[in-house]
């Protein structure tokens, strides 16, 4: 359509929203189906967060707020830096947004010029690339391997800079993989970084809480405070607060670049939603003691997911130590025919038949950058899991 802009052209649909439409249409024609495609927690916001909204709404707080965030709320984002990630910020360091997305979306926004690369480790988020490609910038994919743990490599990464590189974007614990960065980990990365004034830093810690197995997080400029002026620590309240629906996201970076990205938030969505805003006030100030509950919840569906799946014909599944995602391999299924009579010559083959035949819902792995694999989320009912895990099972089976 000529009326479109070419930037369109730039940029492909979602892949896990695809998958999470396409699940919810076939529940709404009769189809018997489990989705695991959304990254979003099954647990409820906690009562006293949504009490604090109900307050907000009360006392009359709903309107317009300052562009970037609430004072109170700004205020609590420091203390979290501070608290646990020791990393300390002004309140003009310090950004709100609509999600972490819109977080993301803005500094790049805000920084990439026609021709600057950005590295993405693969597996990525699949908005990473998308979003790099909307700014204008060329994202650069280094592929990071089950081998490795999914983790970028020192050396790799050093091959990968150019003096076009502007940001590299990591992500610990992964979507889509659930790995996650140790702190000598991130010391190797941030070791090659530092040699490297001209490229900028881009941590998105959204699921810095979900963690297991006595893993303990590690941010890049907490383990490399020579990157501080150049990094950029995103987070929010979406997964660990099981908020995803109120849409709060922050980051804590350069006076300097916040500025610019609020300018870019300014003329776009403006502010946050207040409510969602005081109820953020509550996440981060309030009892955090749901959070290990959650987690043990999330560590048994972890266990049973990647037990149940490396039973499964052709399946390779790891065991990773955050998020609630597995990333399996089903190398072992390429080239096999399923019940339909369809060869299964790719990923995304594997992910429509599976669909097809059993009701599975979940994502080609080559949407993340790294196939033949899969991603579920085990954000969903510990019976829903067990059940898609068995006719996983039986799909697998079947093929010839």
């Amino acid at each position: 359509m000529p009326f479109l802009s070419a930037a369109l052209d730039r940029v492909k649909p979602s892949a896990t929203i695809a998958v999470t439409d396409k699940a919810r249409v076939l529940k709404a024609a009769g189809r018997d189906i489990i989705g695991l495609g959304a990254g979003e927690p099954d647990f409820d916001t906690p009562a006293n967060i949504k009490l604090a909204a109900i307050h907000a709404i009360e006392a009359g707080k709903t309107k317009y707020t300052a562009v970037d965030g609430i004072p109170e709320l700004k205020e609590a984002i420091i203390a979290k830096f501070q608290r646990e990630n020791d990393l300390t910020y002004k309140p003009n360091q310090v950004i709100v947004g609509t999600g972490g997305k819109q977080v993301l979306y803005n500094a790049l926004m805000a920084t990439i010029n026609p021709g600057d690369e950005v590295i993405i480790p693969a597996p990525y988020w699949v908005s990473y690339p998308e979003m790099v490609a909307l700014a204008g910038g060329e994202p650069v994919a280094v592929v990071c391997t089950a081998e490795h743990g999914f983790k970028l490599q020192p050396d790799e990464l050093e091959k990968a800079i150019t003096p076009k590189t502007k940001w590299i974007i990591l992500n610990s614990p992964s979507n889509p993989t659930g790995t996650a960065y140790t702190r000598a980990d991130l010391k190797a990365i941030t070791d090659v970084l530092v040699k490297h004034p001209q490229v900028w830093v881009m941590t998105d810690d959204m699921y810095e809480h979900l963690v297991y197995d006595d893993f303990v997080f590690s941010t890049p400029a907490q383990v490399e405070p020579k990157l501080f002026d150049r990094t950029l620590t995103v987070n929010g309240v979406s997964k660990a607060y099981c908020m995803t629906g109120w849409r709060i996201g922050y980051a804590g970076g350069p006076a300097e670049l916040i500025k610019a990205m609020a300018t870019i938030q300014s003329q776009s969505t403006s502010n946050p939603s207040s409510i969602s805003q005081w109820a953020s006030v509550e996440a981060l100030t309030g009892p955090q003691d749901f959070i290990p509950v959650n987690n043990k919840i999330f560590k048994e569906r972890r266990d049973l997911v990647v037990s149940m799946l490396n039973q499964a014909n052709g399946i390779d599944c790891p065991r990773p130590q955050g998020a609630f995602y597995v990333y399996p391999s089903c190398a072992g299924t390429i080239g096999k025919t399923a019940p339909s009579g369809k060869a299964i010559g790719n990923d995304e083959d594997f992910v429509t038949e599976l669909l097809e035949a059993e009701g599975v819902a979940v994502v080609q792995g080559s949407a993340f950058g790294l196939g033949p694999a899969f991603r579920i989320s085990y954000a969903a009912k510990t019976s829903d899991l067990e059940d898609a895990c068995k006719r996983i099972q039986r799909f697998c089976g079947n093929l010839r």
